[in-house]
């Protein structure tokens, strides 16, 4: 399908061609483990055994691409497992990489305990300051690693300004797309060079599959990943496949809805006298506030704040919400509420990345706007 339609058109039909045998307009789920060869060698468009590809997973695939306007989109069985796929695919003993001092907790402990015991180091910057990220850049940086906004204190980093930054030193530019998801924020065309999703999130949208994907614009490195990808084998089943790839269908519709109400709850948020800070791009007092707006559609979902009276009140927020599900993840339909440091964000505790213990972060869902501000409202008490 061309790239010349509008993101609302490719999230439909990019990838999901009708089936040839019987006309269903929605992809099949090929639930197959290998396929029947026309002789010795003689593929049937090119499948061989479900590792390789997969001709559901393959529709996923196309469509992250289109999406996030790259060449090449390869899906994984999660998030953790494409960040995995990524590394051992860019790096080597020795090399370096540049990471944010705000990442999420599952991304620092596959660099701080599983990539540096294969001998890849890394630093921590303040990748919302690009003399930060300049200035922790060393001769042996191979990439530099960003979440904008970021998890869990919805920071923003100037992608193209970063962009430059890494390329200047001959590393590769890669950013985690997912809090954003492709609707809000393209970061291949602000110059990055690999997108990272958690397709768990709002890719899926439904709290229903965990899944992970990688989309590049360097037919090289596509190819280079793609081989990693079936050696290592880390791939998305073709039943996750086909239910990220059904989420994605009203992608933009429910991302509208999620900014919607997650502008509604900082504005409670704001004015609650036992909030003492709210973390929301969307918020003009916000220091990433002008570059988000600069490069992304809208805001996003995701609201962080922290409560005045400390960590305990923070927990007991979590605890009291009951339309606000208290539970891990993000980016479904339903709203979620969490305490990152005893829970996503545990395995940060002690080091650079370690978050607030008044840290309260939500998801906010695609309910009613006003039985949300309810919910929060009598849980902050």
């Amino acid at each position: 399908m061309s790239d010349q339609h509008s993101f609302e058109t490719l999230a439909i039909h990019a990838g999901n061609t009708a089936d040839p045998l019987t006309g269903a307009v929605v992809p099949p789920i090929y639930q197959v483990s290998t396929y029947k060869q026309d002789g010795v060698g003689g593929l049937r468009g090119g499948y061989e055994y479900s590792r390789s590809a997969n001709p559901t997973r393959t529709a996923l695939e196309e469509n992250l691409a289109a999406l996030e306007g790259g060449r090449r989109g390869l899906a994984f069985a999660s998030g953790l497992a494409a960040e995995d796929c990524l590394l051992r695919t860019l790096l080597t003993p020795g090399d370096h990489v540049v990471i944010p001092n705000d990442a999420y907790g599952g991304t620092f402990r596959l660099f701080a305990k599983v990539a540096s015991r294969w001998g890849v180091e890394f630093s921590v910057a303040d990748t919302s300051d690009v003399a930060a990220v300049q200035a922790a850049i060393t001769p042996r940086t191979k990439a530099v690693w960003v979440e904008t906004p970021s998890n869990p204190l919805l920071g923003i980093t100037d992608i193209a300004a970063v962009a430059q930054v890494a390329h200047q030193a001959g590393a590769r530019l890669v950013v985690d797309n997912t809090f954003a998801s492709p609707y809000l924020q393209q970061p291949l065309a602000l110059g990055a060079d690999v997108v990272v999703h958690s397709t768990t999130k709002y890719m899926g949208g439904h709290s229903d599959v965990v899944g992970g994907a990688l989309v590049v614009s360097d037919p090289e490195l596509a190819e280079e990943l793609a081989y990693h990808q079936n050696a290592m084998g880390a791939v998305a089943g073709p039943f996750d496949a086909w239910l990220v790839l059904r989420g994605i269908k009203t992608l933009a519709v429910r991302m509208d809805r999620h900014t919607e109400n997650a502008t509604k709850v900082a504005d409670l948020l704001t004015r609650h006298p036992k909030v003492s800070q709210v973390l929301y791009p969307g918020l003009p007092e916000h220091p990433g506030h002008e570059v988000a707006a600069k490069q992304m559609r809208a805001f996003g979902g995701m609201v962080s704040f922290r409560v005045a009276a400390g960590e305990e009140a923070a927990v007991e927020v979590c605890d009291r919400a009951k339309l606000f599900t208290l539970g891990e993840s993000l980016g479904g339909v339903e709203s979620l509420i969490e305490h990152p440091g005893r829970m996503t964000h545990a395995s940060a505790a002690g080091s650079p990345l370690e978050v607030p213990a008044d840290l309260v972060r939500i998801s906010v869902g695609i309910e009613n706007g006003d039985d949300l501000l309810a919910d929060l409202t009598q849980a902050l008490g």
